[in-house]
């Protein structure tokens, strides 16, 4: 006897963004049944943004003065970025646990499995730059242009965070189990993040690594959101990146999702055959 047809999905952008709410809704709900997820989240930038501010922050010097305003374009970049040990931890531990095989099952998009991951994670960086703005305040942040060009300048942070979160949809799939992902998508943060101009000034740095830190996706955020919110030190070294960060910025972003997404859509597909 035959076995009952898997039903297939209708196809089509708007059916893609239907399944990929669907599967964003259930991850924020897991989300908020599991708010240990969300606290620790928020726990380790506010940490970060204290231990740069008063116990480093004396003994790094910034054009203009003002580091713990010059720390936080940084802080924020490297909050939305981590979000990728999340991304592959989650999406390994959905490929070990079968979820993965129900989905299957589903008249939906495969793509929508990936992109609802990455949804979801957005959702969750945009209320974590939410808490850390309003903790650095007090600090001694502040953002001096002007209401809409702050906004600009998150949306620059949300769009390398979703870029970012497709590279730990790769790698969760890449792996065998959610611990592996998780080292695996932080290994290579750490060097991205301080080869950059996110904590020091870039001109602090031996010439060659200069180089690497200008042309670091991070760094071109991190100049465009300075820039964006009137914060000291912002680079004017005459590297194209650092004269247009919000375009380099925003190039970058969309080069990292276009090519990433494509790759873990593509591995989705052979993993799950």
């Amino acid at each position: 006897m035959r076995g009952r047809a898997i039903p297939r999905p209708r196809g089509g952008v708007v059916q893609m963004a239907r399944d990929s709410w669907v599967v964003a809704q259930r991850n924020l709900r897991r989300m908020t049944r599991i708010p240990e997820i969300v606290i620790l989240g928020l726990l380790q930038p506010v940490m970060f943004v204290l231990l740069f501010s008063y116990v480093l922050g004396g003994a790094i010097n910034v054009p203009g003065g003002g580091y713990h305003e010059f720390l936080m374009a940084g802080i924020f970049a490297q909050t939305v970025t981590f979000a990728v040990e999340g991304a592959s931890a989650g999406i390994a531990e959905d490929m070990t646990k079968g979820l993965i095989d129900r989905f299957r099952s589903l008249p939906m998009t495969r793509s929508a499995v990936l992109a609802g991951r990455t949804l979801a994670d957005l959702a969750q960086s945009a209320f974590t730059l939410l808490v850390l703005a309003i903790v650095a305040i007090p600090v001694g942040w502040g953002a001096h242009r002007g209401v809409l060009r702050a906004l600009a300048a998150f949306l620059l942070l949300l769009a390398l965070g979703y870029a970012f979160s497709w590279i730990g949809a790769l790698i969760g799939l890449s792996v065998r189990s959610p611990e592996a992902a998780s080292s695996a998508g932080l290994i290579w943060l750490f060097p991205l993040t301080f080869l950059s101009n996110a904590f020091v000034p870039v001109d602090t740095m031996p010439r060659w690594l200069q180089t690497i830190a200008y042309w670091n996706p991070f760094s071109a955020t991190v100049q465009a959101c300075r820039n964006l919110f009137g914060n000291p030190g912002a680079d004017g070294a005459d590297v194209w990146p650092m004269q247009h960060p919000v375009l380099a910025s925003a190039l970058w972003s969309l080069l990292i999702t276009a090519l990433f997404s494509w790759l873990a859509v593509r591995k989705y597909r052979k993993a799950t055959g």
